[in-house]
């Protein structure tokens, strides 16, 4: 009777493990994650993946990012799906103290309910714990009190949920979704206000994608401007940068190599065109003049006697692998003629990528072969200006002259590592 018992407690014990479904996957999750980037704020060159300890540079001081694995001590792993769904969507932690906008809430607020739910298992089941405590920001005393972020968040956040528009199809309502919600595109370009609030979260205000600068990077303009924006490019132009991290037109650069290290790559050929079907749709920002090319330039290099300021510095430093024409050799050198970084209004991306070099294009573990060298050391800041404006003024480019003030003001605050790289496996 004993043995019969026994055997019956077995098969009772067993049962409910037998009958227990399989968990759901959490690839839904790290597909996500991977679209919103959330490994290249929430990590460091060398670091664990979600661990924090990246420092971002805003406007009232230095932000370090926070430990976002499931560790029950310095991580996330005591928060419900409700208090994650809270700190994502609206920007308020688990014991209440409210986020600084760093945190892309006001673009994470579009997540579906879904969404939001598959992230959550994803951190909480397939992210391994990181026992690393968070370092406290570097904020003056009279900005760090949270509670006037309850105030900016009432002005400057738009209401949860996306709303799809009835008047365009489902590829497009995808791609924005993507765009204004996980990817929080309008996060970098698009233009701050005065209180740091992005002007626009969505494409029904023109200002949205309209391009900005951040901490001494240009992002530009996303919209169709045909100069400064991406009214000469293809929609398979963008899906190509997006796969890739450079095209015809030009390549990635700043926290942008980020998002091609560790995001855009990883999406579908369904979702990247989706993206590319709704920026193409986005109207310009600006009358801009075609770009129509202009040979004097290369010319004048090529007789070996350029008298243009800046060309002497252009012709031993960068015309070997940007060529006279500056046509260059995409999609592995980005070209200078035509680029709409060159010629936009805010010469901050083309000074710094002088001065500090550019870290490489990793896609999907592939390293790109060009590096684009710092010659901060090399040049003084009256021939970093005179280089940047031949550029900014040659081949057909139109743009504004660089001084050599700005490019000393810009070198204080920068540095050789402005360019990152943040190239981690997600689990």
């Amino acid at each position: 009777m004993r043995s019969i018992a026994a055997l019956l407690a077995s098969v009772v014990l067993a049962l409910p493990a037998l009958a227990q479904p399989n968990p759901p996957s959490t690839a839904r999750g790290e597909y996500l994650a991977r679209a919103a980037d959330c490994v290249a704020c929430h990590s460091v060159p060398g670091g664990r993946a979600f661990a924090g300890g990246l420092k971002m540079g805003t406007p009232v001081g230095t932000i370090t990012t926070t430990n976002i694995t499931p560790d029950v001590e310095t991580g996330i792993g005591t928060y419900t799906l409700k208090d994650f769904d809270r700190a994502v969507r609206d920007g308020v932690a688990r014991d209440g103290h409210r986020l600084y906008p760093a945190m892309p809430y006001p673009s994470y607020a579009k997540l579906t309910d879904d969404d939001v739910h598959a992230l959550y298992d994803y951190f909480m089941r397939a992210v391994p714990p990181v026992h690393q405590a968070n370092i406290p920001s570097d904020i003056p005393v009279y900005f760090s009190p949270r509670w006037p972020l309850a105030i900016w968040d009432a002005f400057f956040t738009g209401h949860r949920g996306f709303t799809p528009d009835s008047n365009k199809d489902a590829q497009w309502n995808r791609g924005a979704y993507l765009v204004e919600g996980p990817g929080h595109c309008g996060a970098c370009h698009t233009p701050r206000g005065w209180a740091f609030q992005e002007k626009a979260l969505d494409a029904q205000d023109p200002r949205f994608l309209s391009g900005a600068n951040l901490d001494d990077w240009y992002a530009p303009s996303l919209r169709q401007n045909v100069a400064t924006g991406l009214g000469s490019w293809s929609q398979s132009d963008i899906v190509q940068f997006l796969k890739t991290g450079s095209n015809r037109h030009g390549s990635a650069f700043g926290s942008m190599r980020d998002v091609i290290n560790n995001s855009t790559p990883y999406l579908t050929d369904d979702d990247v065109n989706s993206i590319a079907v709704f920026l193409k749709s986005l109207p310009a920002a600006a009358n801009e003049t075609a770009y129509r090319y202009d040979g004097a330039a290369a010319s004048a290099l090529l007789s070996g006697e350029p008298d243009a300021v800046g060309a002497a510095t252009y012709a031993s430093n960068c015309q070997s692998c940007h060529r006279e024409t500056g046509a260059a050799a995409p999609p592995f050198v980005p070209p200078l003629a035509g680029n709409p970084t060159v010629v936009d209004r805010d010469a901050a991306s083309l000074i710094n990528v002088v001065l500090n070099g550019s870290s490489p294009l990793v896609v999907k573990g592939r390293p790109d072969a060009y590096r684009m060298p710092q010659y901060r050391e090399q040049l003084n800041n009256q021939q970093v200006a005179d280089v940047v404006t031949f550029i900014r003024e040659s081949w057909g480019n139109h743009a504004d002259a660089v001084s050599a003030k700005e490019v000393g003001e810009l070198r204080k605050r920068s540095d050789p590592a402005s360019d990152r790289v943040v190239i981690l496996k997600m689990r």
